[in-house]
């Protein structure tokens, strides 16, 4: 029996796990794939206070050493779903706990389009960081609008041969300055008003089509177009609102007594590092307190 189960090893679990140990409570971590979530693959963090700029998967190896030097469980197994009695199942086993901190964030949303899948690992990625390398010297698209979309052309324009930005609507969405940045790279084009409407390839990414009509040859497309919770393993101990995000009360509280939620799986008006990590510290606070 374990003090308190958290379901995830992003930002927001690991803050709750170091706040836990810290009161000496017994807690496990389960992971589905690595620590960090999201943010193990940026670049570059330069919002996050103390560091003026630190790569992702730093901070996240600092977040991980220290819930495991605290004396923190991590396990990396996938969660199936969890009961009203705070017994949570996985792939592997069942496990109990007298509270449980939701923290599973949320995944990359997919354009939705015929071959996405067959050309996932092919020539689609929604990791530029992660498989750039792989596109070395050759022409690729980046699908999105926001931060992400122009991190991953600054990225990507320094190993590629021509980027191609792909975006639905007339405007970016993200830092002006990075942006100029990615303007002022030699081989980055800007197609606005533009949708990816077809995959073409064999075995791999050949190709994209562009409003029906256009195409563009391309052996990697970058798709950043947003988040999407994954919470549908939770649904019969919280509430989930019309977009798949878990409702709260009184900030990380969920209808169930000694369940929370934090980071970027619950309904909240800001999605970043620093709001992470709040909520993690404050869904451990709850967990302590109700454990008294």
């Amino acid at each position: 029996m374990y003090d308190t189960i958290i379901v995830g090893g992003g930002p927001a679990g690991l803050t709750s796990a170091i706040y836990l140990r810290r009161a000496n409570k017994k807690v496990l971590v389960l992971e589905a794939n690595v620590c960090g979530g999201q943010i193990v693959t940026a670049k570059n963090v330069e919002n996050y206070p103390g560091y003026s700029n630190i790569s992702g998967y730093d901070l996240s190896e600092n977040m991980r050493k220290q819930v495991l030097d605290l004396g923190a469980e991590i396990k990396y197994e996938t969660v199936l779903r969890v009961d009203e009695d705070k017994k949570v199942y996985t792939t592997n086993n069942t496990y109990e706990a007298k509270s449980i901190i939701i923290a599973i964030g949320s995944k990359n949303r997919k354009l939705k389009i015929e071959n996405e899948d067959k050309f996932t690992g092919r020539g689609i990625s929604y990791c530029a960081t992660c498989d750039g390398n792989f596109f070395k010297g050759k022409d690729v698209a980046v699908i999105g609008s926001g931060n992400t979309a122009i991190q991953d052309m600054i990225y990507l324009a320094d190993i590629c041969n021509h980027v191609y930005g792909i975006v639905r609507g007339e405007s970016y969405k993200g830092e002006v300055s990075e942006l100029e940045e990615a303007k002022n790279k030699g081989n980055v084009t800007l197609l606005f008003n533009s949708v990816v409407t077809k995959l073409v390839g064999d075995d791999s990414l050949e190709k994209i089509v562009i409003n029906d009509k256009d195409e563009i040859n391309v052996s990697g497309v970058f798709v950043a177009i947003g988040q999407e919770p994954n919470n549908m393993m939770f649904k019969n101990v919280v509430d989930i609102d019309e977009n798949g995000y878990i409702i709260t009360t009184n900030d990380v509280k969920t209808k169930t007594k000694g369940i929370y939620v934090a980071g970027d799986a619950r309904e909240k008006i800001l999605r970043q590092l620093t709001t992470a990590v709040s909520d993690g510290a404050l869904a451990a606070t709850y967990a302590i307190k109700e454990m008294e």
